[in-house]
C-alpha cells in the first residue's frame, strides 16, 4: 500500500493502482473477445457451407444414377460411402475391401456373377463407376433380403448376411436401431449407427434437388 506525508503525518493512499486497473480491463476485453469468437465458431460449424464440406456428395451423378437403377435412396448410398471410404476411390481396408463402397474382391466377384457383369477384375473395384454399380446392386439386395429393414441390411453389409440372419433368428438382436446395442460385433454396431447418422445429415443438406 502506498502512503503520502501530509503536515508531518503519514497517510495511506487508498486509490487503486492505475496499472492494475488497466490490466483488469484488458483481461476483461480478451475474455469478451474469446466468448464472441466461440459463439461465432459454433454458428459457423453448423452452417450449410461447412457441413457440406464435412459431408460431401462427390460423384453425385453416378451415385444418383446407380442408386435409382436399384430403387435405392441416393442419400443412403452417399451415407454408406461417407462411412466406408469418405469418398476416397483408392481406399483399401485391412480386409482388402476396396473403393468408394469398400467391396471385397469376393463380394465383387459374387455380385458380378449374379448380375452378368462382363470383364470383371478385382482392381476394377477402384473404378468409381464399377464400384457404385456393383455396390448399389448389393446394398439393394440386402435391403430386400431383410424386408426393407434398413438397420439389419446395414448390419449385414458390415457384419455379413449369415451372421445377421443368425442374430435375428436367435433373438440376439431385434433388427431395430433402438436395440443396436445388442449387435454382437462392436464394429457393426458402430457402422449401423454411423451410417444412419450420416443419412440424417445428408437428408438435411441435400434433401432437395439431389439430381
Amino acid at each position: 500500500m502506498r502512503s503520502t506525508r501530509r503536515n508531518g503525518r503519514v497517510t495511506p493512499d487508498l486509490r487503486r493502482p492505475r496499472g492494475g486497473c488497466r490490466r483488469f480491463l484488458r483481461l476483461l476485453a480478451i475474455a469478451a473477445l474469446l466468448v464472441a469468437c466461440t459463439i461465432a465458431l459454433m454458428r459457423l460449424s453448423r452452417s450449410p457451407l461447412v457441413m457440406r464440406h464435412l459431408y460431401p456428395f462427390t460423384y453425385r451423378p453416378s451415385i444418383v444414377r446407380n442408386a435409382e437403377a436399384q430403387k435405392l435412396d441416393p442419400l443412403l448410398v452417399a451415407a454408406v460411402i461417407k462411412a466406408e471410404s469418405n469418398f476416397w476411390t483408392w481406399a483399401r481396408s485391412r480386409k482388402d475391401a476396396r473403393g468408394l463402397m469398400q467391396l471385397t474382391p469376393e463380394t465383387g466377384r459374387w455380385v458380378a456373377a449374379q448380375t452378368g457383369f462382363a470383364g470383371y477384375e478385382d482392381d476394377e473395384l477402384y473404378n468409381p463407376e464399377v464400384n457404385l454399380e456393383l455396390g448399389c446392386w448389393y446394398l439393394a439386395y440386402l435391403v430386400r433380403e431383410f424386408g426393407d429393414a434398413l438397420p439389419a441390411a446395414l448390419a449385414a453389409w458390415n457384419g455379413g448376411r449369415t451372421n445377421v440372419s443368425a442374430w435375428l433368428s436367435s433373438g440376439t438382436w431385434s433388427g431395430e436401431l433402438e436395440d443396436a446395442g445388442r449387435i454382437p460385433f462392436r464394429e457393426t454396431r458402430d457402422f449401423v449407427r454411423r451410417v444412419l447418422d450420416n443419412l440424417t445429415w445428408y437428408e438435411r443438406l441435400y434433401g432437395e434437388g439431389i439430381e
